[in-house]
């Protein structure tokens, strides 16, 4: 998938004036939100539940080699192919080389986040392929040729009226707005393409070493008919999803569907391991499975390595009040949010992606409702001071940030200077008491009026309270 985050700052401006894309956006409220919480009510234990899977995702973090050796051995011995990928080339490569060898044509895929990352529909295609996305959100988009814009909801930002004409015009079927008979139409047209289907392409919620297994959480039963109808099975996932036990699986799925969809439990956990035996109905007769890497063992042992727990539940964007307004299209790349605002520059470079870390109000709401305790704005707060010791920021940026520093570490000179630009702005604001141009900040004014200060600083404020 193509990067564009350079031009997060213009795309979030459009996206704040799109009056559709703002309507839809309000279904994170009432569908995410609200539904997170009254799921997280129901689970009396959820702060015992979440240090247990944080604990979990650190233990796999720091031994990922030993747990992601463990489980290549179990998944071989099961009958399964390990393949190891550094970049997102090598796993289209990988894929497209199993197709050949196989002869494969026709593909299903379920939904997949690593495979947005590596371009691999893309890819195939140009390989003379046949793709075909399952999940509904992801059929939509394919439709459509546009990217997710959310990791668990990928076409949150299109109302059922929109995606009613792109039915129209792709299917040739009478038009309905009526979500029950859009899904029978899906159903439909989407029913033959698994029948036909060679090759099954899927992602990974988790990677299970102890058993070797595959584990994918749906709600539409696509990832199960995707995974078991083809006679050949390509699993695709980043190497950080391993987990160590069958048993610290549960205590994540008690985590993850209540925190992405508001669910207790999703329609569907599907534990796959190992190829088609003898007499058995379903199951693939050739399983590949592709471990990522793709910058993620560069997080290890740096500030950012927390960031290597996320497992993916979307709760952080869902809470952000950035994402809420301006969609997940914004961000330029796969991943969104304040994760996206981490993982994109980690992955893709910190110059190619300059607008993200400043992507934020810090409000902490993300690091509120991470199931695995991710301290979000302390990692964005890092990239920031990356982008600065580096030199990516503007230099006006970068010598306003300097007079503070040197400003801060003098308590007189400060305490003196806010004073005095304190009451300056008071006098500058005349009668009205608001500013509506500021030169250094158009960013702020060129948006809303600023409010000049009115009474003393808060030091002083502080300093009469110690006082009295």
């Amino acid at each position: 998938m193509q990067v564009t985050a350079m031009h997060f700052k213009r795309k979030a401006g459009e996206n704040l004036r799109n009056e559709k894309l703002q309507k839809a956006l309000e279904k994170l409220q009432t569908k995410f939100v609200d539904g997170r919480a009254a799921a997280i009510a129901e689970l009396p234990n959820f702060e015992e539940v979440r240090d247990a899977a944080t604990d979990i995702r650190d233990k796999v973090i720091r031994n990922l080699d030993r747990y992601l050796l463990r489980f290549e051995q179990e998944a071989t011995a099961r009958g399964a192919v390990v393949h190891w990928a550094e970049t997102g080339d090598e796993v289209n490569r990988i894929v497209a080389e199993i197709a050949h060898q196989h002869g494969l044509h026709k593909v299903v895929k379920s939904k997949s986040m690593v495979s947005e990352e590596c371009g691999l529909n893309d890819a195939l295609e140009s390989q003379g392929l046949d793709v075909l996305e399952t999940d509904l959100g992801e059929y939509i988009l394919q439709l459509a040729h546009e990217p997710p814009s959310h990791i668990v909801a990928p076409v949150v930002h299109k109302s059922k009226e929109e995606i009613a004409d792109l039915f129209e015009e792709k299917h040739q079927r009478t038009r309905t707005t009526e979500i029950a008979e859009l899904c029978r139409e899906a159903r439909e047209v989407l029913r033959p393409g698994f029948l036909a289907a060679d090759l099954g392409i899927s992602g990974a919620n988790f990677i299970i070493a102890e058993t070797g297994s595959v584990l994918i959480v749906t709600n539409e039963g696509n990832g199960r008919l995707a995974t078991t109808l083809p006679r050949v099975h390509v699993a695709i996932t980043g190497i950080e999803k391993v987990v160590p036990t069958l048993e610290d699986v549960t205590t994540l799925l008690r985590l993850l569907p209540r925190s992405a969809t508001g669910q207790s439990i999703t329609n569907y956990v599907s534990i796959l391991t190992g190829t088609k035996e003898k007499g058995e109905s379903d199951g693939p007769e050739h399983f590949h499975i592709i471990l990522l890497d793709n910058g993620r063992s560069k997080l290890l042992g740096t500030e950012l390595q927390p960031m290597l727990r996320c497992i993916r539940c979307g709760a952080c964007m869902n809470h952000c009040p950035v994402y809420q307004n301006i969609g997940g299209h914004a961000y330029g790349w796969v991943y969104p949010g304040p994760m996206g605002s981490v993982l994109t520059p980690s992955f893709v470079g910190l110059e190619n992606a300059l607008d993200l870390p400043n992507a934020s109000t810090f409000c902490g709401e993300c690091a509120v409702v991470c199931p695995v305790k991710i301290p979000l704005p302390d990692l964005l707060r890092h990239l920031r001071t990356r982008q600065v010791e580096q030199q990516l920021r503007p230099w006006p940026e970068r010598a306003a940030l300097r007079l503070w520093s040197w400003m801060a570490q003098r308590p007189a000179v400060y305490a003196l200077g806010t004073r005095l630009a304190a009451r300056l702005l008071r006098v500058l604001s005349g009668s009205a008491k608001r500013f509506h141009y500021l030169p250094g900040v158009t960013g702020w004014t060129s948006g809303r009026d600023m409010p000049a200060p009115t009474g003393r600083t808060f030091r002083d404020l502080y300093q009469s309270r110690r006082s009295s």
